[in-house]
């Protein structure tokens, strides 16, 4: 069984002089010496490092208080969070598949040794509680794949204790610098062994699913990957940043986001599905919008594949949604107006939906269709099917996209609003919304080369995408209610209470519906693109 530890630590260059005095660090009452223990790991990854591009390590350690496996991934600076488990000959199947978006059909490997003699002292407070860890490692690499040499070093590694305040190690840092201690040039004593076992650099953008370096066909993609794209930027070759070069680098965002966000979905990690089902939306939307950049003819296939993927995260993701929802509004109602078991109907509905379609969720994360779709998006950003409109300047193609996803969004809005209240009005709404969507994503894609603008236009179509979503979230809501009554009744259960919350959605579909046309002229005043 895997386990999750949150690691919050930094690293320090040291010299033979040994850890500094840290008994003078704020709050610390002691520093108790822990011994030292004989640390052996071996750190696996895809022959090309596939793994250690996206700055995660994988490795078997043997030694210390918590040998076994032990996969990091990164969450922001010098925080990782560190899945466990136990020794085994073998990589753990629950380890395998939180790395599986990354290393495909590929078979991690032994890449390099570290053998550690690492010597613990405790930081600890006046009631003896554990404040940090920090050792003195001493370091020899060995270089297993991929290249060859050895490598020896030693640093200071200061960890914080499990739910501890990470100002502590703002005070451990002040009193290492004053003893003249650095901050590590490498951020990980992998990092620093690849770079110092191999004559070859690194290739940050080696192997499928990392932020890569694929060709795009034209000048380097510039500031629409950082966000600050759009014409008049350079490239890496000197000439202006093309549009070609500009959706390339947006469509590689949404990639690196669909490969990073794969193991939290695994794990459950709050809203991780919903942002991978962005990305797999915007990527669409991008290949759809800027049609002009990007041939359809081999975009299409790959987009369909995105579609289906994101139908099938939708599963678990609008259950959540729609259950937070019905729980939220039957708590709502006077207690006068609930009868019979409708709490524990719900949350049973609720629960078998979880189960069934959180199994059916990881089937599709292990299944083949999903590996091929992630290489056939590496393959598309590889080798880019560029158009003639790919060598214009982002700025005025994004402009022209825009306006003709807000000419189609026009058209249903205008459409849905003729139409009297009903199914076919519902559908032409939802229809609206799907389109809301796909235009602000084409709009926050154009959003760095057309600046304010599209901003602007990004804010207003939201807001209608907003209102529009919550009249579909009532046509789904009144649609569950009705198969919850239908159970209710047949089981001899009063149905009187789903029909008041059915009655109470009918109300707020009117709401919304009542809200969208100021709401849609604000866009018509904001599309100045």
């Amino acid at each position: 069984m895997a386990e999750t530890k949150r690691e919050i630590e930094r690293k320090y260059a040291a010299d033979d002089s040994g850890l500094p005095d840290l008994t003078g660090v704020a709050g610390v009452a002691a520093v108790l010496d822990q011994g030292v223990a004989e640390l052996d790991a071996t750190y696996y990854d895809t022959p090309d490092l596939r793994l250690a591009a996206a700055s995660i390590t994988l490795r078997r350690r043997t030694g210390g208080s918590d040998a076994g496996w032990h996969l990091k991934l990164p969450v922001s600076p010098g925080v990782r969070d560190e899945i466990r488990a136990p020794l085994s000959g073998t990589l753990p199947p629950a380890l395998a598949a939180l790395v599986r978006s990354r290393v495909r059909d590929g078979e991690p490997v032994p890449v390099v040794r570290l053998r550690s003699a690492r010597d613990v002292r405790h930081l600890v407070d006046a009631d003896g509680a554990l404040l940090a860890e920090v050792s003195l490692d001493t370091v020899r690499a060995e270089r297993l794949s991929g290249g060859s040499g050895t490598a020896q070093w030693t640093e200071i590694e200061v960890e914080l204790a499990d739910g501890g305040d990470p100002a502590f190690l703002d005070r451990v840092d002040k009193r290492l610098r004053k003893a003249g201690v650095r901050p590590a040039k490498s951020p990980s004593k992998l990092a620093r062994a690849l770079a110092e076992t191999d004559p070859g650099p690194l290739d940050a953008g080696a192997g499928p699913g990392s932020a890569g370096k694929e060709s795009s066909g034209t000048e380097g993609p510039g500031g629409a990957g950082s966000g600050k794209g759009g014409g008049g930027k350079k490239g890496s070759s000197g000439g202006h940043v093309t549009a070609g070069a500009y959706v390339l680098a947006y469509l590689r965002e949404q990639r690196d986001a669909i490969v990073a966000l794969d193991p939290a979905v695994r794990q459950e990690v709050p809203d991780a599905v919903h942002s991978m089902r962005v990305a797999t939306r915007r990527t669409r939307s991008a290949f759809r919008s800027y049609a002009k950049v990007l041939d359809r003819a081999v975009t299409d296939p790959v987009g369909a594949e995105l579609k289906w993927l994101a139908g099938e995260l939708g599963v678990d993701r609008d259950r959540e949604v729609l259950t937070a929802h019905l729980t939220a509004a039957l708590d709502d109602l006077p207690a006068t107006l609930v009868a019979g078991p409708v709490h524990d109907r719900l949350h049973s509905w609720a629960r078998e939906r979880h189960g069934g379609s959180r199994r059916h969720l990881i089937g599709v994360l292990d299944s083949r269709r999903y590996l091929n779709l992630l290489d056939a998006l590496d393959a598309l950003l590889a080798d880019p099917p560029l158009r003639r409109a790919a060598a214009a300047k982002p700025a005025k193609v994004a402009a022209k996209a825009v306006r003709k996803d807000v000419r189609k969004l026009s058209v249903l809005v205008e459409q849905a609003l003729w139409l009297p209240p009903g199914q076919e009005r519902d559908v032409a709404l939802h229809e609206a919304r799907k389109r809301a969507k796909r235009t602000r994503y084409a709009a926050e894609a154009g959003e760095p080369a057309l600046g304010a603008p599209a901003r602007k236009l990004v804010k207003s179509v939201k807001s209608v995408q907003k209102v529009l979503g919550e009249h579909q979230d009532s046509v789904m809501a009144r649609t569950t209610l009705g198969e919850l009554a239908a159970v209710a009744h047949a089981a001899g259960e009063s149905a009187f209470t789903y029909g008041v919350l059915y009655g109470r959605e009918e109300h707020r579909a009117a709401l919304s519906e009542a809200a969208l046309p100021e709401r849609w002229e604000k866009v018509r005043r904001t599309t100045a693109v």
